[in-house]
């Protein structure tokens, strides 16, 4: 049992880390301020060649695992970028997933090239304004036609689909009481967005503003046959394979967001002198810091497991899932306490904890609420009768 890592994966950590020093704090609070997606940040990260860090060489990437994938990106949270940095970036690096395990060889390398090398943007469009986690039940559809699908419905909480070239969506292609199980008739696309065809409109948020979570109106959006990933009907399983390695990445960065905040409290504690002796001398600063620092430090063993699991090829759906939500409540409760301990200036958007606490709401959220991870865990581990 070996919990350090590699010395490649240290050299990850710490060229993420470099790489990403250039994109001050400063950035990204004015990117937070005017909503302007970081263009400059994601074309650097592709060009440097992370965004294909977790995908086939075949196809442009590095051919690494989830748990190097989850080392950079925590290092990109972790840089002082936040959520916002990770987002920018974090769709490429697990969303093509169902492409490389279902789709064909002319797919691969027509569609991830261009996504892995910054040329084209994409988006993850699965969510619906009234479905929720629900995924069985989505209302969008796919209807056959000549050479392809007509798709009309509404997505909502789709992540960069304001700048994506393309989306990899979800839709019905067989109507939900015509089906045997409620998990089939589901069908996955991977297709370019016609704008006149696809309306995307930003919601109003409380954090991560320079990158927009959209709702998507679809009407008679033509899909070719070509862009279908694997058989149709299937898209429900061909989805699954993608949720245990987005369960490890939000935690990743996560416990990332989570340092960047004890880090800069702590700094602060050193500075602030308050009745002539820094803050931090005072043990009701020092404890919830260190208690902070002791709950990332837990949380990340389970992501680190969860991600070596994958990447190895077994069963992890119990680790990815506790990875998020230990890595989500650790987070939150480390950037609330950096708030704390640093009083009205924790408060003050120049010290960016208060960007990092508005952030950070994110992984407890999204992509699955922690009650639901709360009831999975309570049906796989405990052998609890399902709740809902």
């Amino acid at each position: 049992m070996d919990f350090s890592f590699t010395e490649d994966q240290r050299n990850i950590r710490e060229a993420v880390l470099q790489h990403c020093s250039q994109f001050t704090d400063e950035y990204w609070l004015e990117k937070d301020r005017s909503g302007e997606w970081p263009h400059e940040f994601h074309k650097a990260m592709a060009e440097a060649g992370w965004l294909g860090i977790a995908m086939p060489e075949s196809v442009g990437g590095a051919g690494l695992g989830i748990t190097e994938a989850a080392i950079m990106l925590q290092a990109v949270a972790e840089s002082g970028g936040g959520m916002a940095a990770a987002s920018t970036i974090h769709g490429p690096v697990f969303g093509l997933e169902p492409v490389i395990l279902f789709g064909t060889e002319e797919q691969q390398q027509r569609m991830i090239p261009p996504i892995l090398s910054g040329e084209k943007k994409m988006c993850f469009a699965v969510t619906e304004p009234n479905t929720g986690l629900d995924t069985t039940s989505l209302k969008t559809r796919a209807t056959k036609v000549d050479g392809g699908y007509l798709l009309n419905g509404e997505k909502i909480w789709i992540t960069n689909a304001h700048v994506a070239d393309y989306m990899l969506i979800i839709a019905r292609t067989t109507a939900l009481e015509d089906v045997k199980k409620k998990t089939e008739g589901l069908t996955l696309f991977y297709t370019k967005i016609d704008r006149e065809k696809v309306e995307a409109r930003i919601i109003p948020k409380m954090g991560r503003h320079a990158v927009g979570s959209n709702m998507l109106f679809i009407t008679d959006l033509f899909v070719p046959e070509e862009d279908r990933i694997g058989a149709e009907g299937q898209g429900f399983k061909i989805l699954l394979q993608g949720l245990n390695p987005e369960r490890v990445l939000l935690g990743a960065e996560a416990i990332g967001l989570g340092k960047a905040a004890i880090a800069r409290a702590s700094k602060y504690a050193q500075e602030r002198i308050v009745f002539g002796r820094p803050i931090g001398q005072n043990q009701g600063i020092q404890h919830p810091l260190a208690k902070a620092w002791m709950q990332l430090a837990a949380a990340e063993l389970m992501v680190w497991k969860a991600g070596t699991l994958f990447d190895k090829g077994e069963d992890c759906g119990v680790e990815a899932n506790s990875a998020k939500f230990l890595a989500a409540e650790a987070g939150y409760e480390a950037c609330q306490t950096a708030v704390m301990s640093m009083g009205g200036m924790g408060y003050a958007q120049e010290y960016h904890v208060e960007r990092y606490l508005r952030e950070v709401m994110i992984p407890r959220i999204a992509p699955v609420s922690p009650h639901q991870i709360m009831n999975f865990i309570a049906e796989r581990v405990l052998d609890l009768p399902k709740s809902y």
